[in-house]
């Protein structure tokens, strides 16, 4: 194994923070799933604009602001996962229940929010938008679930190995 692909010791005293390894990957897990929403059924699909209740026009722009408040979670989720890294805090179990719960939270918020009490737009116009509601809230239920069972998971310590408390420095 060369000196570059070496895991690097921890220094002894670091601290893990599983807390904010989730939060930050669920930061990520949001602005992911707003860009795959974005994406697919704005720009590709033409299904809705974020905000469809006025011109087109209005539309794009919504689009437009969703997009920037994406593009920044991602951006600023990015610095804070390599801040967690160059510190050896990360804790990878915590930051893949962090990242399925922010998918989850994002596809959850968007349907029910969005779509049904604010109206903002439908998944698709011009069908019965029935199974497209129930296809993305189940969809977005199934990601929230795993993220839960991951956390519950990394907070008991199974399948985390040494993620969670003080890592020695003969790690």
């Amino acid at each position: 194994m060369n000196a570059s692909a070496r895991p690097h010791p921890a220094a002894p005293g670091t601290r893990r923070e599983p807390r904010r390894s989730m939060v930050v990957c669920g930061v990520l897990g949001v602005a992911v799933m707003a860009a795959v929403d974005e994406i697919v059924f704005h720009q590709i699909l033409h299904w809705h604009h974020f905000y469809d209740r006025s011109t087109s026009g209005t539309g794009l722009m919504s689009d437009g602001l969703l997009h920037t408040g994406e593009l920044l979670g991602l951006v600023a989720g990015f610095f804070l996962y390599a801040d967690l890294c160059r510190r050896r805090a990360l804790t990878p179990a915590h930051a893949r229940a962090g990242f399925f719960l922010g998918l989850g939270i994002f596809q959850l918020y968007d349907g029910i929010v969005d779509h049904k009490l604010l109206r903002l737009h439908q998944v698709r116009y011009g069908v019965d938008v029935t199974p497209y509601d129930w296809s993305w809230n189940l969809a977005g239920l199934v990601l929230l679930l795993t993220g839960l069972v991951l956390a519950v998971r990394a907070t008991r310590g199974r399948g985390s190995g040494s993620d969670s408390g003080r890592v020695d420095s003969a790690s």
